[in-house]
């Protein structure tokens, strides 16, 4: 097998697993608050994470990481797990599965956003355009396409799958300057998030009374959403990047296959009925993320 087959076949596992978290968040959330399931799917995640290292032999580098890095890891681990997860899994609360899942992936539009203040990066008019295109699309989405009303069915909801996106981007702008490894970086972040984690659902919920229901609910987005897919991706990248790969943006475009085979898992699993405007909406939304990674040829080749 080659590597760009191998690459092929992580990258659409890792799609494949991401295209059913939005159904587990809601079914997770049948059984618990967000605080609670973000309290018992970090749990697995670390254990996820942790087991994952060890069979790669890979934990003595949590010991070995620079005091830097550590307290780097220390203050991601503020934002993701512990804002972006508490601020997404109440989002989804309030939300139908349908309408919180193509929020959240403006992301990459909030990202572009704030790398302008942030890393002195400079938008251009294609930019905008994309920017512009997308979150129309979070309107007709949010008002079930009756956008001359801006009549939002839950404000709060939406507000707070915007602010996740904000908060996940700036994640990944502070990660750019991390020289970690990913993994470790990652597990180092849940394990500084998890006493807030803590904290947070003892002062403002209780410890979930666990069945074998929620345990399997929550286990799985840990598992899954949050541990065991971020080793397949970067497994992925990792095969595309050789000479026979055939290339990380080939891999990575693979990520918009995602927000569409989810809503077919919304539909089935969730019985929520996909509505037109939610169609609509997330391929305007996807739209914008295409034409924002475009650029001409001439460009490609500077």
């Amino acid at each position: 097998m080659t590597n760009q087959q191998k690459a092929l076949i992580f990258g659409l596992v890792a799609v494949g697993i991401w295209s059913t978290v939005a159904s587990a968040f809601k079914i997770a959330l049948r059984h618990l608050d967000p605080l609670q399931l973000l309290l018992c799917a970090c749990i697995a995640s670390i254990l996820a994470l942790g087991g994952i290292m060890a069979y790669q032999g890979k934990l003595r580098t949590l010991l070995h990481m620079e005091t830097r890095e550590k307290a780097r890891c220390f203050l991601l681990g503020l934002l993701n797990p512990f804002l972006y997860y508490m601020i997404l899994f109440k989002a989804y609360d309030l939300l139908p599965a349908q309408e919180a899942q193509p929020i959240n992936y403006t992301w990459a539009i909030t990202l572009s956003l704030l790398s302008v203040p942030l890393l002195g990066q400079k938008l251009s008019l294609k930019d905008l355009g994309a920017i512009l295109l997308s979150y129309f699309g979070v309107v007709v989405i949010s008002t079930h396409g009756d956008v001359l009303s801006l009549h939002f069915t839950n404000l709060t909801g939406v507000g707070l799958a915007l602010a996740s996106t904000i908060i996940w981007a700036l994640y990944w702008i502070f990660n750019t300057r991390s020289t970690a490894d990913p993994l470790a970086g990652l597990l180092l972040s849940f394990l500084c998030g998890f006493p807030f984690i803590l904290s947070a659902t003892l002062f403002f919920s209780e410890l979930p009374a666990l069945t074998l229901s929620s345990t399997l609910a929550a286990g799985y987005v840990g598992f899954f959403e949050m541990g065991i897919t971020f080793a397949l991706w970067l497994t992925a990248m990792k095969y595309a990047a050789q000479p026979d790969g055939g290339g990380t943006v080939r891999v990575a475009n693979l990520i918009f296959l995602s927000p569409f085979l989810s809503l077919i898992f919304i539909y089935f699993l969730l019985g929520e009925e996909i509505l037109p405007a939610t169609v609509a909406g997330l391929g305007l939304i996807i739209a914008g993320n295409a034409l924002m990674q475009y650029s001409p040829k001439s460009a490609r080749k500077s």
